[in-house]
């Protein structure tokens, strides 16, 4: 399992920018056990929380042993805390830079195939909201959206103040992250309404899977979110299970929407230090 830790020079975001990348292009096998084909990789663009950064599905999930029994490279990229949208007025164009450069240079760069059936997107709280953005945003390159504890927050977001002493819930963060809260419910900032906009012009949207804890602040947000795209004729999926907003809960659901969502390959571990015997 190749393990690959990269620097990018984005035109997007106008600075070089870190990405983890897991590629099992060098995977060993059993004697007896046939080699997989010499094809590109289906690929998942996994996108991270607010205060996280591209180490942090590595350290809090088991992806990379996920990614070596289902023949899938994984492209773990930065966000910083901006929710993976443009925000032209900072040259922070992050939905420009997630949804289509990172994949074109990524595809340059590794054996990644060029097929939307086999090109995914996920992410966790405003990893989720990211990957649903860009999942619809750029429907023609990602055929399948991953969205676990979507911090869907933009529904309510003319109704912040700055009287709160968390950043990420003060109006002026928002503000900085969103532009006019005013407008932005009303454009390609929201989920909601670009999977209006894709309606209209008749483009096919991805697969939508879709998973919360019962427990969490952010349910009624993703159920909010999942009856809109509902309502709408997308096929899309919510699972509400027992768990908070934490590592447990999306390490079970990236597991879970890897084997039975995800149209992966059929696959087997290969030889590694945790795998020696069959």
């Amino acid at each position: 399992m190749a393990f690959i830790t990269m620097s990018l020079l984005s035109e997007s975001l106008k600075r070089t920018v870190p990405v983890n990348v897991i590629l099992p292009a060098d995977k060993l096998y059993f004697p007896g056990e046939p080699k997989r084909e010499d094809k590109p990789f289906k690929t998942l663009y996994l996108l991270h929380g607010i205060l996280g950064n591209y180490t942090d599905w590595v350290n809090g999930t088991r992806i990379t042993r996920w990614a070596e029994e289902n023949n899938l490279a994984v492209v773990m990229p930065s966000g910083d805390n901006a929710f993976y949208v443009d925000q032209p007025w900072a040259c922070n164009n992050y939905g420009e830079f997630i949804g289509k450069e990172l994949v074109e240079l990524t595809r340059k760069i590794f054996p990644l195939s060029h097929e939307r059936e086999d090109t995914f997107i996920g992410g966790l709280s405003m990893g989720g909201f990211g990957a649903m953005r860009n999942g619809l945003k750029y429907c023609d390159t990602f055929g399948y959206v991953v969205a676990l504890s979507g911090a869907y927050i933009i529904d309510d977001l003319t109704e912040r103040t700055n009287d709160t002493p968390m950043f990420m819930d003060r109006r002026d963060y928002a503000e900085s992250v969103f532009g006019d809260l005013e407008k932005a419910i009303d454009s390609d900032l929201n989920p909601k309404y670009i999977a209006s906009e894709n309606i209209k012009a008749g483009k096919e949207c991805p697969k939508i899977f879709m998973a919360c804890g019962e427990d969490d602040d952010l349910l009624p947000h993703n159920k909010s979110m999942y009856e809109d795209l509902k309502s709408k004729g997308l096929d899309v999926t919510l699972t509400i299970d027992k768990g908070n907003h934490e590592w447990d809960f999306w390490d079970k659901y990236l597991k879970i929407a890897i084997d039975e969502f995800l149209p992966t390959e059929i696959s087997k571990n290969g030889i590694n230090s945790g795998n020696i015997g069959k």
